[in-house]
């Protein structure tokens, strides 16, 4: 494997990640505003805001993952390549 395939690997999996979360942000978006509408036109008691308040914690969750915790692991994993090639990271 060359430098610039490691790299262009890297690069592929953090994009990924980071697709991943916007999909499951769309999903929740929508979903939430399909329930709340439900919510609302179907008038007491009000139980939506627990639904985005769970669903948000996994959502939250999910941003981490993808935008600090997975570049860190990812970075991680393309040093010790580069180093088994002998390049310099």
């Amino acid at each position: 494997m060359t430098p610039d395939q490691v790299r262009d690997m890297r690069k592929k999996k953090e994009y990924e990640a980071i697709r991943g979360f916007y999909v499951h942000f769309i999903v929740y978006a929508g979903v939430l505003a399909l329930l709340v509408a439900i919510d609302v036109l179907g008038g007491e008691p009000t139980w939506s805001h627990w639904v985005a308040l769970g669903w948000g914690v996994g959502i939250a969750f999910h941003g981490y993952g993808a935008f600090v915790s997975k570049p860190r692991e990812l970075a991680a994993w393309e040093a010790d390549q580069l180093a088994r090639l002998g390049q310099p990271t």
